[in-house]
């Protein structure tokens, strides 16, 4: 079920080189991000998703792929575009 429109999907190169390092697809982690399952997120970055599903601000889910390395995925507020990335590429 997906809970708001991811927009363009884009990645950076960290984070595809990662992805394949695992091999994982994107599409694996983009299902959990836009059913609400936000991953390994504080409680407080929990919260914050919730209320920023019913007022249209930024989403941010973190997953860490088979290998062990974190990924971020960030929907910008007006839902244009999706991007994944590592933290340190923030």
């Amino acid at each position: 079920m997906m809970l708001f429109e991811l927009g363009r999907v884009v990645s950076t190169p960290g984070a595809l080189a990662e992805l394949e390092q695992s091999g994982q697809h994107p599409k694996e982690f983009l299902d959990r991000h836009v059913a609400g399952d936000w991953g390994e997120v504080s409680e407080e970055d929990r919260v914050e998703n919730e209320v920023s599903l019913l007022n249209g601000y930024r989403l941010l889910s973190a997953y860490r792929t088979k290998m062990g390395e974190r990924l971020w995925i960030l929907t910008e507020a007006d839902r244009s575009q999706t991007t994944i990335l590592l933290p340190e590429e923030y």
